[in-house]
């Protein structure tokens, strides 16, 4: 592998030395700019071998770095191995941001960027921090002479979303939209990401592993709306409906050119981080381009009654399937011949019983012992491990259903532990229940919420670097905004009907990992001084290993909230139980 690697980064050298590079960046996006991205867009991926979501890849004429966060820095460390890549470790205060080391770098002519990757905010940063030093070129997809095995476009079949499932229809979708144009002042909108562009549309499909969507692009103006994607994926059904809803569908390739073919006098609205360069240059030939968040993500972000409705019931059926896992698992690790790999099959298992199930939110994270520590480990073959009765296993999954999009981390105890294991699983349980009780006035946002969460490992001088909490999408991804629960600030405030996950963590490398998640609505909590207040409804129905709690570390509000949330679990999923799951469930939920 790493011979492999070596040899496609000599490629990328031979290409740049072709156009008198001195360096170039690779992302892990698509020209949509999704976190998750289409086996054919893993262009990153190919060239260094780290599979981790997150990462940028830099090739220089002698050196190549690749910047990952904390989730991967384990990760990161072991798959670069031997490849010649150095890891930057993105977020501490000794690592370069990019545009840093290319300048130390200097003296080179030029840097090149795949512009149909690069969102366009971070190539005008980048042209703006090398200005004097280096020109950005942009190049339109280099990798095809490079890449000779690549993987085709994705294909799958769109659906269209039932009303009974969305709640509210594409045609009031569009209006609510065109309304915040009109306030905007635009006369176009661009929207590249695909879960926006198949909430707005009410359609889904399998272009991205566990993410329901279609590679496709949206312009929605004031009577129209055009959507582009592969003419052969509309089918008469999907086509009557489109153009029910004034939508027409154009080329998938064809919206550079409609977009530079524009009205320079009309505003073209569109965000520049989820916008592509190349896009981009394209747009601003062709109208004034105004970058403005998107009106979608606020919109799709506060679920209507029906979605409420839809995530509740799918919760409930996520923990009949967790429960019936979790009592197997129980039963099954002390007979020696479960590992991390077989657990995952029997959770798939589990779910796929289940009605209204379209398959994983996202891969399994299924870390024992010391896997647990690496944020977002994933079992292979290579690094598969027995699980013994002894120790933690830290399991965080999700799962697709028609009405709702589940994410889950239970951290479970297999048999003894030590003392270090179990104050640091407490720690964590405080800081979840802590922010699971918050109530706080409208407008706050969720960098004022997230320090509830890690106060009680502060404390200890402990720390996470992941965020405490983000967006979850409405069968979509499983990652969405525009809302988060974080320590760096973001100004979208939380608001009653957004879905967000409450999952505080602690890793200790070679030792264990822990990690509590539920999901939580923002419902409302009343009235009070200077306004209206909130609070969060946990959503989430499953047992909070209790084998692993210091008590005397919990308060009694903490504890008090602990016993209460496992009896709404047991008065939830008991009826769709049998007799010794009830029992196994009434045990596990047993107040502490």
């Amino acid at each position: 592998m790493e011979q492999n690697i070596r040899q496609r980064i000599d490629s990328l050298r031979a290409f740049m030395a072709s156009h008198k590079l001195g360096a170039f960046i690779i992302p892990s996006s698509d020209p949509h700019q999704s976190e998750y991205v289409a086996p054919y867009w893993e262009t990153r991926k190919w060239l260094s071998g780290f599979t981790g979501s997150a990462g940028t890849l830099v090739v220089t004429t002698h050196e190549a770095g690749l910047w990952t966060d904390s989730r991967y820095f384990l990760q990161a460390a072991e798959q670069l191995e031997g490849s010649g890549i150095d890891l930057y470790k993105d977020g501490l205060p000794e690592t370069p941001d990019i545009a840093s080391f290319l300048k130390s770098r200097m003296p080179m002519e030029a840097v090149g960027i795949d512009g149909s990757v690069f969102s366009a905010s971070a190539a005008l940063q980048l042209k703006k921090r090398l200005e004097g030093d280096a020109e950005v070129r942009c190049f339109d997809n280099p990798w095809e002479p490079l890449w000779s095995d690549r993987p085709p476009m994705p294909q799958s079949d769109i659906i269209i979303y039932p009303l009974q499932y969305a709640g509210t229809s594409c045609a009031d979708k569009l209006a609510a939209i065109r309304q915040t144009m009109q306030q905007n002042g635009a006369d176009r909108l661009l929207v590249s990401s695909l879960d926006e562009i198949a909430w707005t549309l009410n359609i889904r499909a399998n272009d991205v592993h566990c993410n329901p969507v279609a590679v496709s692009y949206l312009i929605v103006e004031h009577e129209a709306a055009h959507f582009f994607v592969a003419p052969q994926r509309v089918g008469n059904e999907l086509g009557a409906y489109l153009a029910e809803n004034g939508v027409s569908v154009h080329p998938y390739d064809a919206v550079s050119a409609f977009l530079s073919n524009g009205d320079r006098k009309q505003v073209l609205q569109t965000e520049l981080g989820k916008t592509n360069f190349a896009l981009y240059l394209a747009a601003c030939q062709g109208a004034t381009v105004a970058d403005r968040p998107s009106p979608v993500a606020p919109l799709k972000a506060v679920r209507n009654a029906t979605e409420q409705a839809g995530i509740r019931n799918a919760m409930q059926r996520d923990g009949v399937a967790l429960v019936r896992f979790l009592k197997w698992l129980e039963e099954a690790v002390p007979a020696g011949k479960e590992t991390e790999l077989s657990i995952d099959r029997k959770l798939h298992e589990c779910r796929a019983a289940q009605p209204l199930y379209m398959g994983e939110s996202f891969d399994t994270i299924a870390g024992y012992g010391a896997h647990g520590a690496i944020v977002h480990y994933e079992a292979t073959p290579e690094t598969n491990v027995p699980l013994r009765p002894e120790g933690f296993l830290l399991l965080d999954s999700g799962a697709q259903y028609l009405d709702g999009t589940t994410d889950i981390t239970r951290t479970i105890a297999l048999g003894p532990l030590t003392d270090e294991e179990k104050t640091d699983y407490t720690l964590i349980l405080k800081g979840h229940i802590d922010l699971a009780m918050a109530v706080f006035p409208e407008g706050t946002r969720g960098a004022q919420l997230d320090v509830l969460a890690r106060m009680p490992i502060w404390k200890r001088h402990m720390n996470f670097l992941h965020g405490t909490g983000h967006g979850v999408g409405h069968f979509l991804n499983v990652h969405e905004g525009p809302q988060s629960i974080r320590m760096n600030e973001n100004p979208i405030p939380l608001q009653a009907g957004m879905v967000t996950s409450n999952e505080p963590g602690v890793y200790k490398a070679g030792s264990h990992g822990i990690r509590t998640e539920n999901l939580v609505l923002t419902v409302p909590a009343g009235e009070g001084m200077f306004g209206r207040y909130l609070k969060f409804e946990t959503l989430t129905l499953c047992p909070i290993c209790t084998k692993g709690i210091v008590k005397e570390l919990l308060t009694q509000e903490e504890t008090d909230w602990l016993n209460n949330y496992h009896r709404i679990v047991c008065e939830k999923l008991s009826p769709s139980l049998n007799k010794d799951e009830q029992q196994w469930l009434a045990e596990a939920c047993k107040a502490i």
